[in-house]
């Protein structure tokens, strides 16, 4: 199947040409057609499958068609959990809008909000937001939704997680009842298709892989190794295997800053970026990454999602992830669109139940292996404390049910909502919430 047979405009083929595709994946096999009939869609694709463009692309048909008013009122919007992947989905739909009369724009915190009320205020047809600055924007009465026709939630699981769900079930109350609605997810739990029931009209089921399995491409290896020595020998694998990119995932914001202090001070070139970092210093530490002067990333879950880094040979789990589902997450950062790739893990005595879950959750023995000299500790626990499984199972409940701090995606930039005295109050709170 070609992207003709898809019943796209001349248009939107041209920027497709342009960006090097030719054919189309399963995902945007199956939804495009959908979403140009104006169903509502529920779409379960792997990280790395081109599901940005699966809605991007027939978008931008139904708005280049539709009528154009004077205004240029807003007429999509695409909400992402994060500042990387808004700018990431922007990226995409500037790209292929090239040949077409539609203007595009996209905001979030951490940033000077006055360029992105500038760039509102000429008009754009299509809004890529975050749900914290989008509220932001419009309790100061500087946009308006009341012209929404075709609504994005993209990353729409790590949205939940995040602790989002108040804030959509405002941004649901400023838009016309009448729309196209389309939900875009790595995963399906059942918190995805609760919110699908109360969102979604009448949404058609689109899955291009099932639920929760890594892309085949990606080779995946798990190395048990005592906990004090993780750092030695991710320094050693990087360093032997000269590994010129490599994207490493932590647990905490504080172990992504000792874990990179280590790595430059190995002579590893190495950036952190995390939820207490700026927009410029999580900007440059990307930049830097992709362009090769920084060899090694370290991330965590939060902060690395819309990550979209092209042919990205390496990825590591210093310390495997409490929740399974981000464990796919993670490793669909490599393998993607049809490149293959390497996902290890370092896995110490306490984190053996993770890696159970893991496995169960994937349908997949990862392979094991010990390299001498970073044995594991025959005397470590083989499951976590019974505190921090309780931590665990808090964070997650918690982040499904409540909007805690306007979340990461806004950081210093959105704390203007919040009345000065709860300021220090919450800054103690986000303090002690390593989850990002």
């Amino acid at each position: 199947m070609s992207f003709n047979s898809l019943g796209l405009s001349e248009a939107l083929l041209k920027a497709i040409d342009k960006q090097g595709y030719t054919t189309p994946s399963p995902i945007q096999q199956k939804a495009i057609p959908l979403i140009l009939e104006g169903k509502d869609v529920l779409a379960s694709a792997q990280t790395g499958t081109g599901k940005t463009a699966g809605f991007t692309l027939p978008m931008l048909q139904k708005l280049s068609q539709g009528q154009q008013l004077r205004q240029r009122p807003i007429r999509a919007l695409v909400l992402t959990p994060t500042r990387e992947l808004a700018a990431q989905v922007h990226n995409n739909v500037k790209s292929y809008s090239e040949f077409l009369d539609i203007r595009s724009a996209v905001i979030f915190g951490g940033v000077n909000q006055r360029p992105q009320v500038a760039t509102i205020r000429n008009g754009v047809d299509i809004l890529i937001a975050t749900p914290g600055r989008l509220l932001d924007l419009n309790n100061q009465n500087l946009l308006s939704l009341a012209k929404i026709e075709i609504l994005v939630l993209d990353e729409a699981d790590r949205m939940l997680d995040m602790g989002f769900k108040r804030d959509l079930d405002k941004i649901m109350k400023l838009m016309p009842n009448r729309r196209q609605n389309l939900l875009f997810s790595a995963t399906f739990s059942k918190e995805i298709k609760s919110l699908a029931n109360e969102f979604l009209y009448h949404p058609v089921l689109v899955e291009a892989t099932p639920e929760n399995t890594t892309v085949d491409a990606i080779e995946q290896k798990v190395y048990r190794v005592a906990k004090e020595l993780k750092t030695g020998l991710i320094i050693k694998l990087i360093s032997e295997g000269d590994w010129q990119q490599v994207l490493v995932f932590t647990r905490t914001k504080h172990g992504a800053n000792r874990l990179c202090k280590k790595m430059i001070s190995s002579g590893i070139t190495a950036s952190a970026i995390h939820g207490n970092k700026g927009q410029g210093a999580r900007t440059k530490a990307l930049a830097g990454f992709k362009n090769g002067s920084v060899r090694v990333l370290v991330a965590t879950d939060i902060a690395a999602r819309g990550l979209d880094i092209p042919l990205l040979p390496h990825v590591v789990n210093f310390e495997l992830p409490n929740i399974a589902e981000d464990y796919v997450h993670r490793i669909g950062r490599t393998g993607r669109a049809g490149a293959s790739g390497e996902a290890i893990s370092l896995v110490c005595g306490e984190e053996r139940e993770y890696l159970r879950d893991i496995e169960k959750l994937v349908g997949l023995k990862i392979p094991v292996d010990i390299i001498e000299g970073f044995e594991p500790d025959p005397n470590a626990p083989s499951s976590p404390s019974k505190k921090k499984q309780q931590n665990s199972r808090h964070s997650r409940g918690t982040s499904l049910n409540k909007s805690k701090s306007s979340k990461n995606d806004t950081a210093k930039g959105d704390q203007s909502r919040r009345p000065k005295r709860n300021r220090n109050r919450n800054k103690n709170r986000r303090s002690k919430d390593n989850r990002s």
